[in-house]
């Protein structure tokens, strides 16, 4: 359906033009999600951030989503999956251990000592580039809330029809292009679903543009 994330991201923005002009403020979920961001955020002129979360895998499954760790101390756990994974309250501590410390591996690479940028009375687009159960971007949520947006938007190409439901409670809006409900993974819904890597993330969070934008809109 899309040829790439910044296919996705131009397509996606269409859907948001009427934050366009707002004080509205762009946070993309590393890695995928922030190349498809960064075309949101140049359609609306609006400043872009990364709103960093954490996958908590199966140890023996790391590709399955036990829930996620969100910047902020955000948590979100399954137990239906944790139980069906048969991981222990001990194995589950050693995932959570991992992915806090890759995630403050992440703060410091992409933030540089600078603060989020503040959203607080703003409206929060959240961006990634699919969402297939929903887990991780729901603890990346309820870490986005207690910063006090007056409202949530949560952006994506492509999403599950499960997983688009569970967001109701967690965002005010959410917006995506295609509900795929025979979706087994999101890279099926792009013909180049290449791994982005941290230079990138970090070139796209470093141009002077976004900080700027940042600015104007504060």
């Amino acid at each position: 359906m899309f040829s790439d994330r910044t296919d996705a991201g131009r397509r996606l923005a269409r859907l948001l033009m009427k934050h366009k002009g707002t004080d509205a403020v762009v946070l993309g979920l590393p890695r995928g999600g922030v190349p498809v961001a960064l075309e949101v955020a140049r359609a609306l002129g609006a400043p872009l951030d990364v709103l960093i979360v954490r996958k908590l895998g199966a140890p023996v499954q790391p590709e399955l989503a036990m829930g996620a760790l969100a910047e902020g101390g955000a948590r979100y756990v399954d137990p239906r999956i944790v139980y069906e994974a048969g991981c222990s309250e001990a194995q589950l501590a050693m995932v959570e251990h991992k992915q806090k410390q890759e995630i403050a591996r992440r703060v410091a690479l992409w933030r540089g000592g600078r603060p989020p940028i503040d959203v607080e009375g703003k409206t929060a687009i959240v961006v990634d580039d699919g969402i297939a159960t929903g887990g991780t971007i729901r603890a990346a949520l309820q870490a986005l809330r207690k910063r006090k947006p007056a409202r949530i938007v949560v952006a994506v190409p492509v999403a599950s029809p499960s997983a688009v439901a569970s967001l109701h409670g967690d965002a005010d809006e959410v917006v995506c292009l295609d509900v795929e409900a025979a979706m087994w993974s999101i890279g099926e819904s792009y013909e180049d679903f290449t791994q982005v890597p941290d230079e990138r993330v970090t070139e796209i969070l470093e141009d002077k543009r976004w900080r700027q934008a940042e600015v104007t809109s504060g």
